[in-house]
């Protein structure tokens, strides 16, 4: 899993993905603003939120509030947002250690955009109901992490294994890694939410993904 995630970062420095580093870094930071300004004029002008423990935690938080929802819901945006480049990031990485494997099927865009924008529905609604964790906050962390973790891991594990195999096998060879995924979307969580690295997190997030998704179906590749 290390191993992936390291070769991933070497990964940043093929000129392929590079360009697409720059397109998820303008993407990040576009989705951030985004966030917090969608937010910040939900909270101050509208009832949006007034339904109630939910208005009451926005009260209480104040100020922090766009701030707070902001950082819940960036990993799940921001995984929306990278899948229009998705197939790009994957095929930079197979070109430079997979070279043996044939051109990937891939999904077509409006599959990927459904797949993508079912777990972001998920997201949304279930980081809105972790906000009652805010009153709790030694647990608030290990609930946070481990459900975005779960669902960032079988999300990206997804749009990786259906551009090379059929559903049935990549639900087969998920439930075979269910731990690992599990362990790797709880650390893609945190690469997300962590100032400065989540702009460069997305891509390296699908690049660990692909070898992760190419070691469980028995293919080492050639490192380079």
């Amino acid at each position: 899993m290390f191993n992936a995630f390291s070769k991933a970062v070497f990964q940043l420095n093929d000129p392929r993905t590079r360009k697409m580093l720059w397109l998820s870094i303008g993407a990040a930071l576009t989705v951030f603003a985004v966030l917090w300004t969608v937010i910040g004029t939900l909270l101050t002008s509208t009832s949006f939120f007034a339904i109630g423990w939910l208005e009451w935690a926005v009260d209480l938080l104040g100020g922090l509030a766009t701030g707070v929802m902001t950082w819940f819901l960036f990993p799940g945006v921001i995984t929306a947002v990278i899948c229009l480049f998705f197939d790009d990031i994957a095929a930079a990485v197979e070109a430079r250690h997979y070279p043996e494997l044939p051109p990937a099927e891939g999904l077509s865009m409006s599959v990927a955009l459904l797949m993508t924008f079912r777990y972001l529905g998920v997201m949304i609604v279930l980081n809105l109901v972790l906000l009652v964790f805010l009153f709790f906050p030694p647990l608030f962390p290990f609930v946070f992490y481990a459900v975005n973790g779960y669902l960032l891991g079988r999300e990206y594990f997804e749009l990786v294994a259906l551009r090379r195999i059929g559903p049935e096998e990549a639900r087969r060879l998920r439930k075979a890694h269910r731990g690992k995924l599990f362990l790797t979307g709880v650390i893609m969580a945190l690469l997300l939410t962590l100032p400065v690295v989540n702009l460069l997190a997305p891509v390296v997030i699908t690049a660990a993904m692909v070898h992760l998704f190419e070691d469980w179906r028995g293919n080492p590749g050639i490192a380079h």
